[in-house]
């Protein structure tokens, strides 16, 4: 996922209550340019959307088991980590999902393009913008900015944004002592009534509902005991 991209996700296990384990590995520009120039590798490559899903080799599965092993390692981190992320940009570059990689090294790259915009969308999503302005920045007409912007993202600028402000307003309402329409508002919304319609479009169910779903209920004290006041 070679951009910022709001999104919800849902972690299934075999059983109530398993642990899970969740990795990343940040894509950087400079590294994979490097790997590139290393392979002799041109730029004639056909670009292809941003998001996608693809199962990992065993190559690259190997590669990633010895990256985790190095948590227990600390002292082997400095040396070993550049390299096992090396191997692990070489074996994405070779599989289905190389081209988006290459497409990261490649300022000129309609990805690169609309990732300023994206960039910029993420910085300011509390104000009200106009497409005109973040094509301009892409350096494309508005029809193609539109047209890469959701080939890149899967969404129009304004559902991108819509998502940013609902996605910070949730976190907002699950960790911070806000009521629903202060948080509303916070997040560039001008009507709490729009919030809470867009908010339940988005998650199912209206703000308050949608959180109390996550809070703990109070503990009742135990039969025989009196609580004090």
């Amino acid at each position: 996922m070679p951009v910022d991209l709001p999104a919800l996700g849902q972690v299934s296990g075999d059983a109530p209550g398993e642990t899970y384990l969740a990795l990343s590995l940040t894509l950087d520009a400079t590294v994979i340019a490097a790997m590139l120039a290393d392979l002799c590798e041109n730029d004639d490559k056909v670009e292809s959307d941003a998001f996608a899903v693809s199962t990992a080799s065993p190559e690259l599965i190997d590669a990633w088991l010895r990256m985790m092993r190095l948590v227990d390692r600390p002292d082997e981190v400095a040396l070993l980590a550049p390299m096992i992320e090396r191997e692990i940009l070489f074996r994405v570059l070779q599989g289905p999902q190389g081209d988006i990689l290459r497409q990261i090294a490649r300022a000129d790259s309609r990805l690169s393009q609309v990732r300023r915009a994206i960039d910029w969308i993420r910085l300011h999503f509390v104000e009200p913008f106009r497409v005109e302005p973040l094509a301009a920045m892409a350096g494309m007409s508005v029809a193609a900015f539109y047209r890469h912007f959701r080939a890149v993202t899967a969404m129009t600028p304004i559902q991108y944004q819509k998502q940013l402000r609902l996605l910070k307003a949730r976190r907002q309402l699950l960790f911070e002592p806000h009521d629903a329409a202060s948080v509303a508002f916070s997040v560039g919304y001008e009507s709490a009534s729009q919030f809470s319609r867009e908010y339940a479009r988005m998650f199912g169910m209206p703000p308050v509902r949608d959180v109390s779903r996550f809070k703990m209920p109070a503990v009742p004290p135990a039969p025989g005991r009196l609580s004090r006041v």
